[in-house]
């Protein structure tokens, strides 16, 4: 039974974290996005604006909220959450584009409501899925890289047996495991690290699941994970 586990080291850092997951299995990610959803994708980009209320970027809530996060362990330089990274693509006016469904369905819900979104390919994990502190060393090619980047010591990653799969918690994804044309089994995730706001994070993952099916078929578990509920099968 593969597993997707959040270690005992990750809450002793984040106890307060929750973590939405979408399980969509047997969908079809082929082709490119619908119009209907590159146009959710348009106005999401439009919708988001309404975060950056203050004129200091990093201090809107949804950027300093994992700003303060990302102090409590160790990260590559520079390194920030993705939901920075697509706001600040919404300030400067830059448009966060289609990539591919799926991909365009959890931007969607990430612009939407304020928190990282992403998602990986479930049938390339090796052995169990973990969210935890790094040991060091771990291989890890970022999507769009030709050279290793590989994790650093007490580095919050989600990591299985090969390797990491997404670094400094939320900030790049892997080639290995990424959502691709051929992708039929998919890991979505929806984090929130703010607990005023998980009313919010709820209602995402359930929309969340609810466009994937709509767009691609297939069916969707979703669930929870917190400190008291850590593990879930992903069979």
């Amino acid at each position: 039974m593969t597993k997707f586990i959040i270690e005992k080291d990750f809450w002793e850092l984040f106890p307060d974290t929750q973590i939405g997951i979408v399980l969509a299995k047997g969908i079809d990610n082929t082709g490119e996005s619908s119009a209907e959803v590159k146009d959710m994708l348009a106005k999401a980009n439009q919708e988001s604006r309404k975060f950056l209320q203050e004129p200091i970027f990093s201090e809107n809530p949804v950027v300093s909220v994992w700003r303060q996060a990302y102090r409590k362990f160790k990260t590559k330089k520079g390194a920030r959450s993705s939901i920075e990274n697509l706001m600040k693509r919404v300030e400067k006016g830059k448009e966060v584009g289609s990539i591919n469904p799926l991909v365009d369905i959890y931007n969607t819900m990430s612009l939407t409501y304020g928190l990282p979104a992403g998602g990986e390919d479930i049938d390339s994990f090796a052995g169990n899925l973990r969210l935890t502190q790094a040991q060091g060393g771990e291989k890890f090619i970022a999507l769009g890289d030709e050279e290793p980047d590989n994790a650093l010591a007490g580095e919050i990653a989600y990591l299985d047996d090969e390797g990491a799969v997404c670094r400094c918690w939320n900030w790049r994804d892997g080639q290995r495991t990424m959502l691709t044309e051929n992708t039929k089994n998919a890991f979505l995730i929806i984090e929130c690290v703010d607990s005023s706001r998980t009313d919010e994070l709820r209602e995402a993952i359930e929309k969340l699941a609810e466009l994937t099916v709509a767009h691609l078929g297939g069916r969707a578990e979703l669930a929870i994970i917190t400190k008291e509920n850590p593990e879930l099968s992903l069979d």
